[in-house]
């Protein structure tokens, strides 16, 4: 199964805790980084623009990102929020089943519960 890192801007440290927050709750995403003090130049409407934001990474499945896209423009304040989803290509493989157990669904984890029980 794909994972994926999700790259979201914010309007500041307290959105990206909300957001974070949520879509941990809600299993859209098995974890939340959140970085301060980035600093985005950017177009928009026309017109350079240059914005303190703080940085969310968000580890998820790959099948989870339209889901998860869609739950953080529900919560954002900006009108075209960034979510852009970066391929997990490798990595510690018990963090890779870690992010696969924190992301599953109730018959996913009860299935898993299962097989492992035999």
């Amino acid at each position: 199964m794909e994972l994926v890192w999700c790259y979201v801007t914010c309007a500041s440290v307290e959105e990206a805790e909300r957001i974070g927050r949520a879509v941990v709750e809600e299993r859209l995403a098995a974890c939340a980084n959140i970085l301060p003090g980035a600093t985005s130049i950017y177009r928009w409407q026309g017109r350079l623009e240059t914005a303190s934001e703080a940085v969310l990474v968000l580890k998820t499945r790959a099948g989870l990102v339209d889901a998860l896209g869609e739950r953080v423009k529900a919560l954002h304040s900006y009108t075209v929020p960034c979510v852009v989803a970066l391929p997990i290509t490798a990595g510690n493989p018990d963090y890779r089943a870690w992010l696969l157990a924190e992301t599953a669904t109730p018959a996913e984890a009860a299935a898993a519960g299962a097989n492992e029980a035999r």
